[in-house]
């Protein structure tokens, strides 16, 4: 269990869009498993992923796809398309992500990773970046007690009650680039819920959805958190 810290403890951050630049591989990865369905892709399909990105992949495809049966052959597909095209290399951190988590860390604050991907989706972006060690947790919705991904709280409070590293809500602080990243802060409590316009949607969406500031991008985080302490 971590040490807690007086102020923010805990910081629970996103992945692809917020720390990691992924160049629209979602998009080409959802492409192919509708293929593999024999659904297209349609615009209105391709739409509903961006409009939703953030979200559990398996709730997308069950809204795409309907009967269960379906939406898990579609999320199969899709993680087997999204891990082959994360080993062409075409995945980077994005600028000043990690040294942002390392100032954070070095100011005593435990750095929690989070992703709407599947467990094996979100080791191989790990592996291909080298950060398996970069923080104390990584979380996807398999790791809540009941597989909910975002919009719901669920990864934010397992973040918290699995480090220990804040007495309460109010010492969390939670950034992402989408509207679900958004709501999964709101919905949790956290003290801050920052969106950042390096992802997926913009200002408006963000504040929209909940924010209580927007950064440019995560490297801006440490300076708000000093003044939000302050």
């Amino acid at each position: 269990m971590a040490v807690r810290r007086a102020g923010i403890g805990l910081v629970v951050l996103d992945m692809a869009g917020t720390t990691v630049a992924d160049g629209g591989l979602v998009e080409e990865a959802f492409a192919a498993a509708a293929r593999h369905l024999g659904e297209g892709p349609t615009a209105a399909m391709l739409d509903h992923v961006r409009a939703t990105m953030g979200e559990s992949k398996i709730s997308v495809f069950r809204h795409l796809f309907g009967d269960e049966t379906r939406a898990r052959a579609a999320n199969r597909a899709f993680e087997e398309a999204y891990g082959k095209l994360v080993a062409t290399g075409r995945i980077a951190p994005l600028p000043g992500a990690a040294d942002a988590i390392g100032r954070l860390r070095a100011e005593g604050r435990t750095v929690v990773l989070t992703t709407g991907f599947a467990r094996v989706t979100q080791d191989a972006i790990l592996d291909a970046l080298g950060w398996r060690d970069l923080v104390e947790l990584t979380l996807c919705p398999a790791d809540t007690p009941g597989g909910r991904g975002r919009p719901y709280p669920d990864m934010v409070l397992a973040a918290l009650l699995r480090t220990g590293a804040a007495d309460g809500v109010q010492g969390v602080a939670v950034a992402g680039d989408t509207s679900y990243d958004m709501l999964s802060g709101v919905r949790a409590g956290a003290r801050v819920v920052a969106g950042v316009l390096t992802g997926a949607h913009g200002a408006d969406a963000l504040r929209a959805a909940g924010a209580t500031h927007v950064l440019g991008s995560v490297a801006e985080l440490p300076e708000l958190l000093a003044r939000v302490e302050s």
